[in-house]
């Protein structure tokens, strides 16, 4: 899709409506897409306040490269700078260069280049996660509060042992969890663990484990690790689904850790990937064992972490008789 002589101005002032031809799918014909281009362009060339020295911008092979920063490579929303040779970026990478054109080393000054904001309203664009499964189609200037929070956007790793920044559908993220991070990795939907330091008063944020479990065709994330909580260390176990929270609400777990007659159990239901590691621990969302009662269930001398965390994941699902959530355990 090619788009042929656009021009750009100077000008403050706004073009008429009837400047730019609507463009209502993005996948429309070139000839279309260069007929509302040149239409917009000529019009900016020829509406007075100053036109545009030197050539106009290259040709692009598509809108999305048209509209694209050369600097950041995101796309470009109002107001769109350029050159005096016609060379765009954005606003925001404008005042990263210096007032010099990233492209040829020219002075910037304050010229809107409106062509190419009329172009981009009258665009209506797919998603970007189109090839993840987005059906959706969005106005050029609404299209990214829409990604923003899209369902197909892929997921961050989990893992909290480091700044993992790789990112990806979940069946991508387990294999990477497992061959990468060297995570255990267990099918069911119950789980006996036991955690042990020698050192229990050395915590320094330190993230324990972490253990992925498969059940009910689901992934679901196990954190165990300490903390500081103030000025006392902590210990705190929680679960996390590999999928958004809307489906995450179809599920609950429990937790339950205890010695010497006496137990802590925390219920609730999974937080989602979707919201980090930190969000989750810091929201205190999951069972939190302070030092001093983990080291009595730890019993012995008091010196030593000895903590055996039980649980269990089970499916609310709807009863139909009785219009109810029953619990749905697996065996």
């Amino acid at each position: 899709m090619e788009f042929d002589n656009i021009h750009c101005i100077s000008s403050p002032d706004a073009m008429d409506e009837d400047e730019g031809a609507r463009i209502t799918h993005p996948f429309m014909k070139p000839s279309a897409a260069a007929a509302a281009a040149g239409r917009a362009g000529g019009n900016a060339a020829g509406g007075g306040g100053g036109g545009v020295a030197g050539a106009a911008a290259a040709p692009a092979t598509s809108v999305h490269e048209l509209l694209e920063c050369p600097v950041c490579t995101n796309s470009m929303y109002p107001p769109i700078h350029q050159c005096q040779n016609g060379h765009t970026l954005c606003s925001t990478c404008k005042s990263r260069v210096h007032n010099r054109c990233p492209t040829c080393r020219q002075e910037l000054g304050d010229i809107r280049c409106l062509a190419l904001e009329k172009v981009a309203e009258s665009l209506e664009l797919p998603c970007k996660y189109y090839s993840l499964g987005c059906p959706e189609i969005f106005p050029y200037y609404s299209k990214l509060k829409h990604e923003a929070q899209c369902n197909f956007r892929p997921y961050t790793c989990p893992y909290a042992g480091s700044e993992c920044s790789v990112v990806g559908d979940i069946p991508f993220l387990v294999t990477h969890l497992r061959d990468d991070h060297k995570v255990d990795m267990h099918t069911g939907c119950t789980f006996n663990h036991r955690y042990v330091k020698s050192n229990p008063r050395e915590v320094e944020n330190a993230t324990w484990m972490l253990t992925v479990f498969h059940c009910f065709g689901q992934y679901f994330c196990l954190h165990f690790e300490a903390f500081q909580l103030g000025m006392a260390p902590v210990y705190m176990a929680f679960l996390r689904f590999m999928g958004d929270e809307a489906d995450a609400r179809n599920y609950s777990y429990s937790l339950e850790v205890g010695a010497n007659g006496r137990k802590m159990v925390w219920e609730g239901t999974p937080r989602s990937i979707r919201d980090s590691h930190r969000k989750v621990r810091d929201s205190h969302d999951g069972l939190i064992i302070q030092r001093n009662m983990a080291l009595f269930f730890s019993g012995g001398d008091r010196k030593e972490l000895k903590l055996r965390v039980t649980g269990r994941i089970w499916k609310e699902e709807q009863s139909a008789e009785a219009g109810a959530c029953m619990p749905n355990l697996c065996s």
